[in-house]
C-alpha cells in the first residue's frame, strides 16, 4: 500500500469528528476556499504562463505553440493538449519518470474543462485546412502539493491561456511564413473547476492534502462562464447519494462565479 495513503485511525477519526461538527482541520467552512493568488507572465520566454498558489499548493502553467498536422477526424480544427508533471520536490509520494495515474487524471480532467467549454475557437487555429494547424500545449508543473490539483490547475491553465500570444502567419504557394508580430489568443470562455469532497456524511469544497487522504469520494465539476456544468469527474471508491450529488452541484454552481473573478 502507498505509504502516503496510510493515515492513523486517530487522525481519520479526528477529521470525521470535526466534519460532524461542521468544522475543518484548518478552520475553514465547508464552502470556503483557501487563499488564492495568481501571477501572470511568470515565464518570459513562454507564449503564455501563470503561477498559482491555492493555499500551499503551487502550480506553474506554461504555454507552448507549434505548427503541426490536425487530427484525422478533425481536419479543420486546431489542437489543444494539456500535460501535467507532478515533481517529486512537490510531495514525497510523487515519483520521477513517466506520468503516473494521478498526473494523467489531473491533466485529463483539466483538459476536458478547457475543451468542453470551447475556451478557444479551434477553427481559427487552422493555417492550411486539413494540413497545418496551430497546436497549443498547456504544460502544468506542480511545484508544491497540499491538495486539490484540479481546481488549482484549471485556474492556472486558463489564466496562462489568457496571457498567450500567437504568431501571425502568411501562406504563400502552400508555404507557411511566420511573421514576427504576435497577436493575443482570443479567449471565448472562462471555465473553472470546483472540487467537492465527501468525508463521512459531510461535503466540503477545496480539500487540502490531509482531507484528500481520508475522503470517501470526490466530485470535480468544470463550469463555463454561463455557469453551466460542461464536465464532471468522480474520484475514489466511495459513493454519493442522489441528494448528495444535487447538494454538490449546488455548492459548485455557487462557488464557480467567485473563482472566475480571478480571471479579471
Amino acid at each position: 500500500m502507498d505509504s502516503y495513503k496510510i493515515i492513523s485511525e486517530i487522525e481519520r477519526n479526528h477529521l470525521l469528528s470535526l466534519a460532524k461538527k461542521g468544522q475543518r482541520i484548518d478552520g475553514r467552512g465547508f464552502k470556503d476556499y483557501r487563499k488564492i493568488s495568481i501571477e501572470t507572465d511568470y515565464v518570459p520566454k513562454a507564449e503564455g504562463s501563470a503561477f498559482i498558489s491555492l493555499g500551499n499548493t503551487q502550480i506553474l502553467a506554461g504555454i507552448k505553440i507549434s505548427i503541426g498536422t490536425p487530427y484525422p477526424d478533425t481536419p479543420n480544427s486546431g489542437v489543444i493538449t494539456v500535460m501535467g508533471e507532478l515533481s517529486p520536490m512537490a510531495a514525497p509520494h510523487f515519483e520521477a519518470g513517466p506520468p503516473g495515474e494521478q498526473s494523467v487524471e489531473v491533466a485529463r480532467v483539466i483538459d476536458r474543462g478547457i475543451r468542453h467549454s470551447d475556451i478557444i475557437d479551434k477553427g481559427k487555429l487552422v493555417i492550411i485546412p486539413g494540413e497545418k494547424v496551430f497546436i497549443i500545449f498547456v504544460d502544468l508543473y506542480v511545484l508544491a502539493y497540499d491538495g486539490n490539483l484540479f481546481d488549482a490547475g484549471e485556474l492556472a491553465a486558463v489564466k496562462a491561456l489568457c496571457t498567450t500570444k500567437i504568431p501571425k502567419v502568411k501562406v504563400d504557394g502552400g508555404k507557411i511564413k511566420i511573421i514576427k508580430e504576435l497577436k493575443p489568443l482570443k479567449i471565448e470562455d472562462y471555465p473553472v473547476s470546483v472540487t467537492i469532497a465527501k468525508i463521512g456524511d459531510s461535503l466540503m469544497a477545496d480539500p487540502n492534502a490531509n482531507e484528500e487522504r481520508v475522503l470517501d469520494s470526490r466530485l470535480t465539476f468544470a463550469i463555463n462562464a454561463k455557469n453551466e456544468i460542461v464536465s464532471a469527474q468522480k474520484g475514489q471508491a466511495g459513493s454519493f447519494t442522489q441528494e448528495e450529488v444535487m447538494e454538490a452541484i449546488e455548492m459548485a454552481l455557487e462557488l464557480a462565479p467567485k473563482l472566475r473573478e480571478y480571471y479579471k
